[in-house]
């Protein structure tokens, strides 16, 4: 199957040795070193509401992963409106929601991107039910199988004030990653979508203040915060 024309730039895959690309070696580098109790794994990437970068976050962080030599996958589980396979030039004819409706097997809905390293499970036909689809038994048992074979997965999720989605596989995740867009959201926002991730007692690991002194539109940087700050 031929690869679709890509909508985005997946600058840390394009550019490595940008100042863009350095900013997503230094979040993975505090992911990593967020926490010496136990490993995190599974890591969901989320937003306060949309048009946050949310999702380019999600899949440069994952790109820096791979060349940092870990077996990556990236999930898309925004079923409502997904990204993943526009960033990666990839089908979006199966995906995740493919696999949780017994419709292909997990191996089959597994696409390689251009990417040493990094596979991406693409969100799938749209469900009628994506909230009933991420909380079932099924998506407990893909997480925990999946595991078994990479070192890192990256999960893609709605924004966190929009729909119960991301509280769902927050409560299934090691570590959440908040993206906020500099600029764009007021802090009570940027509080409450806190506050409704520790409501699920997730693991908040951070925070990524997003379009810091943007200079043009592929031009972003990145602050990596303590989970107790805003």
């Amino acid at each position: 199957m031929s690869r679709l024309i890509r909508k985005w730039n997946l600058i840390a895959e394009k550019n490595p040795n940008s100042p863009i690309s350095e900013g997503y070696r230094m979040l993975r580098t505090n992911i990593e070193f967020s926490t010496i109790d136990h490993k995190l794994q599974i890591i969901m990437v989320t937003s306060s509401q949309p048009g946050e970068g949310k999702s380019i976050t999600c899949a440069n962080m994952a790109v820096s992963f791979a060349h940092a030599n870990k077996r990556v996958l990236v999930i898309d589980a925004d079923l409502r409106k997904p990204a993943q396979h526009h960033i990666f030039g990839l089908s979006n004819h199966k995906g995740l929601t493919s696999a949780l409706f017994h419709q292909q097997e997990l191996k089959d809905v597994i696409q390689h991107s251009n990417t040493e390293n990094l596979s991406v499970i693409a969100a799938g036909p749209n469900p009628p039910n994506p909230s009933e689809l991420l909380s079932s038994d099924h998506m407990g048992a893909l997480l925990e199988k999946l595991r078994e074979t990479y070192d890192v997965i990256i999960i893609d999720t709605p924004s966190i004030m929009s729909v119960t989605d991301a509280q769902i596989v927050a409560a299934q995740s090691d570590g959440v990653v908040l993206v906020i867009g500099s600029g764009k959201v007021k802090k009570e926002v940027a509080l409450k979508a806190k506050a409704s991730l520790e409501h699920v007692q997730a693991n908040l690991i951070g925070v990524v203040l997003n379009n810091i002194n943007r200079n043009h539109s592929d031009s972003y940087s990145y602050y990596y915060g303590a989970s107790n700050e805003a």
